[in-house]
């Protein structure tokens, strides 16, 4: 397979990732976020993520058995070799804008976590810090 045939299975795969991403910014955005939707799209950034990785081993070591060296220079000059340049830039673009809705969504992961242990450290110095167990159910129903 040509080095720009493969690029564009990488481009398309990154781009159903950013997809996914996307989807998981706007499940976080909502008021009362999904647990289910959550975690069918970790479940599906994972597959996506591994095919990224498959490809990505592919296209690397091709490049080094062309003779290219390893990393971005290597990559940057088989692509500019094989005449497609372009297509390798879109990659790295589309990569970069998986990198920063990733980084973006960990944040609002972050933040939504921290709100609801600051509620949970209320609820336990009102109730006393008998009121939640553990596994977050209330003391009463564990009994």
């Amino acid at each position: 397979m040509s080095l720009g045939k493969h690029l564009q299975l990488q481009q398309q795969a990154i781009e159903q990732l950013v997809q996914l991403l996307e989807q998981e910014r706007l499940a976080l955005a909502q008021a009362k976020v999904e647990g289910e939707r959550l975690q069918e799209l970790t479940a599906s950034k994972q597959a996506a993520l591994l095919r990224l990785e498959q490809l990505e081993a592919i296209r690397s070591g091709a490049q080094l058995k062309l003779g290219y060296g390893s990393g971005r220079q290597g990559a940057f000059k088989a692509a500019e070799d094989a005449d497609c340049l372009a297509a390798w830039r879109q990659v790295q673009a589309l990569a970069q804008r998986a990198r920063q809705l990733n980084l973006a969504n960990g944040g609002a992961i972050k933040q939504r976590m921290a709100c609801n242990q600051k509620i949970v450290g209320f609820l336990n110095s009102v109730g006393g810090d008998r009121l939640y167990g553990p596994d977050g159910r209330t003391q009463r129903d564990n009994a």
